[in-house]
């Protein structure tokens, strides 16, 4: 199938919203058009669905005019998620009212919460449609063209779309990702997942690795394997092997040398030794890993329901750097947690100064409807006071970023090439293996997307590494 390519529109945490097209847009009577929003796994859900529509003669366009089917695909991570998905169904109704026939539609993490406000009482939306209820598609749209409103979020423990193909939506053909289990038993007080995803299951290992092959097959170069916590990964085969998460890095390691092997998200009570060793024993399964730490603080850290410790956290930082002493490390904090004090922050401030993250995503705590945090604690922390301890936290990772990337100048990174620069089409860019971006000129040398090649680093600002290639 031919790749998608797709179109940068808004910014978000934990990802950019796109909109998919097909590169040849006469090949479809129907067209359909997303916008995705919110955390990798629904860039993949979208290349879920994406897959679904072409299988029902839906062909992806980047006009929104052209389309027939325009689908949201949502985050409800942060309230400025949630009122930026609200704005564009505000502004796709207003394009509805002036096109007769064409559907709306809301994909993920805000369906079942608000599909009664999208459906009856904003007469926002046409189709509602949850995480795992996409199969459903079809036949919500064929009810939809009859003028029904129709819906589905209800939750599935087995559904993992294992047997579906995504249509790729990255440009570039290099990078992919890989869902590799879906929904997260955790339950922490702040986070809506585990209500909008469900309960934890994991793929079979084999259709796993069958999916990496075949990227590689087609030329992709680097997958990046998804779940909410990727190191609860566990399934048993028809054979009774239990595969653990350690074990399917390994399996999809061995798909080819060439093929480089990223993942996310990270639990820090859940990642093993196992893995770490398994990272570090097969250079194509890159040093990198995002460890979300959230607080600094003990009591807050008990208070968010994160069954790990302060001192756990550190002392799992430390066992990371002596197995992988130059492995990149990146976070998640959120300021301003209920009932945190300042001296509890400032325990995030002095943690933070210990691990020396390369980057984080940094949040003030906002208040999610349904969550345990929401029906048991009171958001007591001032917004004023949130913000200026975000600003805190911030100016602190900005610094450490800062002498990261300095850190790196005179070394010498194998870098896989993704495209040009965004800012020159004489620039190649592409990351090393602990994530970070770096960009050279291309030179007279023969190199291609997808090629790997040695870059020594020249200079570095605080979120990009500058250099030249080497022989």
């Amino acid at each position: 199938m031919a790749d998608i390519l797709h179109k940068v529109i808004e910014e978000n945490r934990q990802g950019e919203a796109y909109a998919p097209f097909a590169e040849d847009p006469n090949a479809y009577n129907k067209k359909f058009y997303i916008e995705s929003y919110g955390c990798q796994m629904n860039f993949s859900d979208s290349e879920i669905v994406a897959s679904i529509l072409h299988e029902e003669g839906f062909g992806a366009t980047r006009n929104l005019d052209d389309a027939n089917l325009v689908f949201i695909n949502t985050c409800s991570i942060r309230e400025k998620a949630e009122q930026t998905v609200r704005n564009r169904l505000q502004a796709f109704k207003k394009m509805k009212d002036e096109k007769p026939g064409m559907l709306i539609g809301v994909l993920g993490c805000m369906a079942e919460r608000l599909k009664a406000k999208f459906l009856e009482e904003e007469k926002l939306v046409d189709i509602v449609v949850g995480p795992d209820a996409y199969r459903s598609l079809p036949a919500l749209i064929t009810e939809a063209e009859g003028g029904q409103k129709t819906v589905n979020v209800l939750l599935s423990r087995e559904e993992t779309y294992a047997d579906i193909s995504p249509v790729r939506l990255d440009s570039n053909g290099v990078t992919a990702f890989v869902s590799i289990m879906r929904g997260c038993n955790n339950m922490c007080t702040f986070c809506v997942v585990p209500f909008t995803r469900g309960r934890e299951r994991s793929r079979d290992n084999l259709s796993i690795v069958a999916e990496c092959q075949d990227l590689f097959n087609r030329g992709f170069r680097e997958v990046t394997l998804l779940g909410q916590n990727v190191d609860s990964y566990y399934h048993t085969t028809a054979s009774g092997e239990e595969i653990t998460f350690a074990k399917l890095l390994e399996q999809v390691a061995l798909v080819s040398p060439l093929l480089r092997i990223r993942f996310s998200t990270s639990h820090p009570k859940d990642i093993t030794d196992d893995v770490l060793h398994t990272m570090a024993k097969y250079e194509n399964i890159c040093e990198y890993i995002h460890l979300p730490v959230q607080s600094g603080n003990t009591r807050i850290l008990q208070h968010m329901n994160r069954t790990y410790t302060r001192e756990w956290y550190l002392a799992k930082v430390k066992r990371i750097r002596e197995i992988m002493p130059d492995c990149g490390l990146s976070t998640d904090v959120i300021s301003g947690f209920c009932t945190e004090t300042e001296a509890e922050h400032q325990d995030t401030l002095n943690l933070m100064e210990q691990c020396r993250f390369d980057m984080a995503y940094m949040f003030s705590y906002s208040e999610r409807p349904g969550t345990l945090a929401a029906r048991r604690y009171e958001d007591d922390v001032p917004e004023d006071v949130k913000k200026r301890r975000l600003e805190e936290i911030i100016n602190l990772q900005n610094k450490h970023s800062r002498e990261s990337y300095k850190n790196d100048i005179g070394k010498t990174f194998k870098v896989l090439i993704e495209g040009d620069s965004k800012r020159s089409d004489a620039d190649w860019c592409g990351r090393n293996t602990q994530n970070k971006m770096v960009v050279f000129p291309k030179g007279n040398y023969q190199l291609n997307k997808g090629d790997y090649v040695n870059v020594k680093i020249n200079t570095a600002t605080s979120a990009t590494l500058i250099g030249e290639i080497v022989e």
